[in-house]
């Protein structure tokens, strides 16, 4: 499969976005486009989709689109609901389809074979088996299942009707029908929002093993290192594309960049230097051939333009504390959070100043409703929230990302800060990138990144000693997520904050407070400790058991508990190799005439067949937790 944009071009009106695509998909890629918010990735998404955007781009190359092999192309915002009073699975095995008709025709053969044995029906039905074979019909049901779970869904959801759910949630079921539809190429435009932790984590694994081509637009960085490899970035309107992961993006545009501007420099100093010679001996008749040749020389050399330094145009500011406190910043005592009387966790630490508090957890387990219970938002169910001295807090809520108003930002800035002039107004403003004519726009024209920097200002202006974030990173562009990473690690006074955002959290929690499983649990060393020590990790093993584990591994060497690995491994291939015989052989018996007559005989291997795919499917699973003990001892 190949699918390639030569020398095309994006405009908006009147404005040009992309001047000179030059894009290509091939077989089982999985890409990611990265830049600035505003730069054009998801409009770029959105011409693969629809080839009519595209127009001849400024490039020397003929404009072109080729398509080999017809791929079919899966875009999150094309898929709609045409009914939605149906439940949400079934809406989900829509995508099934196939596989269910195929199904749906195996059955009712089984039923005309009780009164008919013709060869003719067992044939018929052995093709269709091997198409159900090939549509993975063995495995489509776990697949869904699993699908439905790890986006935070209940088995009680799948009965529900799709005009029940949110905005939030039927945006997750469209997404799950697009991943599991399995297109050739699959679009993916900021995937992991409103997604908790554990889905992304999920998502990650099933993008890497996609059978297919992935294009990514994200802000992840995490997420985009671990799947993708290869990058194309879009800066200045042009495209630029590197081989590799994320990180090796990263250290191969510094390396592009230094050797660019090294090589220009150098040019610049050669043509200086022709041209000293040249004004020096112009004017003197014995030397004014050698001066002319200069010249000509200088004429020769083709000219390197200076190279764009990297768009890294942010928010800034000097954050000074209103007020010092003392040590002791707050205390969950006891603290039972929920709704109306409903507790969903309870809670108990301390925090002292400068601590970084991370929140972290899957979608509905309570994270920001503790924020709102510490900000005395939420009524607590049980238990208080104490404060030490001096505690100035900045309050920044996922929701003002959201809001709206006639006001324009100057007005709104103003009338928090009465006090300010009209140039201390605009100073803070500018700092975060809000100037000249734009501070004249109202704040219901802003994007959703424009709010949150507008929400951040006003926050930081106040000069609070601690500050409680939900989701700060939301709408941010990669660049916003390092200027807040650096500004947060320069803050001298407390933060608590909930992020989805592994990078982020890694960077900035110096502590963990971790939802998992209806409990909460205290990680005093950070992001690492908790991935160490995660209850997620162990949660299908009793303690004891886990325990015992660790102490049997303590008494081997990493080169023993290797062998072991492998052996079992070895056992876990011979076993599936084994079964498959078997499927083969059970297989072959459905074609002979003594079988294929016999009713009963034909559920009993259809029976046996099924259990034999289910355990190949457990056994491929032992296989990689053995594959990854051994990748883990490997990097000791």
């Amino acid at each position: 499969m190949n699918y390639t944009i030569i020398n095309g071009s994006v405009s908006y009106g009147a404005d040009t976005i992309l001047e000179e695509i030059n894009f290509e998909i091939r077989n089982k890629e999985k890409i990611a486009i990265v830049g600035r918010n505003g730069c054009g990735k998801s409009t770029l998404l959105k011409a693969i989709v629809n080839n009519e955007l595209l127009t001849e781009g400024i490039g020397t190359e003929k404009f072109n689109v080729y398509k080999e092999g017809k791929p079919t192309i899966g875009y999150l915002k094309q898929i709609d609901f045409e009914d939605d009073s149906i439940t949400m699975l079934d809406e989900i095995l829509k995508v099934y389809k196939e596989i269910i008709s195929t199904e749906k025709k195996m059955e009712d053969i089984v039923s005309k074979m009780q009164n008919n044995s013709s060869e003719e029906l067992a044939k018929e039905y052995s093709k269709l088996q091997d198409r159900y074979e090939l549509l993975d019909g063995y495995t489509y049901k776990k697949e869904y299942e699993t699908a439905i779970n790890k986006f935070g869904f209940t088995n009680e959801d799948k009965q529900k009707k799709i005009s029940e759910f949110s905005g939030g949630q039927r945006t997750k079921i469209a997404f799950i029908k697009l991943l599991l539809s399995k297109p050739d190429i699959l679009l993916l435009d900021e995937p992991t929002n409103h997604l908790d932790i554990l889905a992304i984590e999920w998502l990650e694994n099933y993008l890497k093993n996609y059978p297919k081509a992935v294009v990514i637009v994200s802000h992840d960085r995490m997420f985009l290192n671990k799947i993708v490899d290869k990058v194309y970035e879009i800066e200045y309107g042009t495209m630029t594309k590197y081989s590799g992961d994320y990180e090796f993006f990263e250290k191969q545009k510094r390396v592009n960049y230094e050797k660019q501007i090294k090589d220009f420099e150098f040019q610049q100093k050669e043509i200086k230097r022709l041209n000293d010679i040249a004004d020096r001996f112009r004017y003197k008749p014995t030397k004014a051939k050698m001066a002319l040749s200069k010249l000509k020389q200088i004429e020769r050399i083709v000219k390197l333009e200076e190279p764009n330094r990297y768009d890294l145009k942010t928010f800034k500011t000097h954050f000074n504390l209103n007020k010092e406190t003392g040590n002791f910043i707050l205390k969950a005592d006891n603290l039972g959070i929920g709704y109306n009387q409903n507790k969903i966790a309870d809670i108990n630490f301390e925090l002292y100043k400068g601590q970084k508090l991370g929140i972290v957890g899957g979608n509905g387990t309570g994270k920001s409703t503790l924020l709102k219970t510490i900000m005395g938002i939420q009524e607590a169910v049980q238990g208080k929230v104490d404060f030490g001295h001096n505690i100035e807090i900045g309050y920044f809520d996922q929701r003002m990302a959201e809001l709206n108003s006639d006001k324009t930002i100057y007005d709104d800035f103003s009338e928090a800060f009465p006090e300010l002039t009209v140039t201390e107004v605009r100073n803070s403003l500018g700092a975060f990138m809000f100037s000249g004519e734009d501070v004249f726009k109202e704040i219901n024209m802003l994007s959703g990144g424009e709010k949150v920097r507008l929400s951040l200002c006003k926050i930081m202006k106040k000069g609070p000693n601690v500050l409680i974030l939900d989701e700060p990173t939301n709408h941010m562009d990669i660049v916003g997520r390092e200027t807040l990473e650096n500004m947060l690690k320069e803050y001298k006074g407390t933060i608590i904050f909930v992020s989805h955002d592994r990078f982020f959290v890694k960077k900035i929690a110096d502590s963990i407070l971790a939802f998992e499983n209806g409990n909460t649990y205290f990680y005093k060393y950070g992001y690492d400790e908790y991935i160490d020590k995660s209850s997620k990790i162990v949660q299908e093993l009793p303690k004891e058991k886990e325990e015992t584990k660790k102490i049997k591994k303590l008494y081997n060497s990493p080169l023993k508990e290797k062998s072991k690995l492998q052996k079992a491994m070895q056992k876990v291939e011979k076993e599936i190799s084994e079964k498959e015989i078997k499927i083969s052989e059970l297989q072959q018996e459905l074609l002979t005439e003594e079988i294929y007559t016999d009713y009963i005989k034909v559920m009993e291997i259809n029976s046996e067949l099924e259990n034999l795919n289910k355990e190949i499917e457990e056994a491929f699973i032992k296989w990689e937790e053995f594959q990854n003990e051994i990748e883990e001892l490997n990097s000791i």
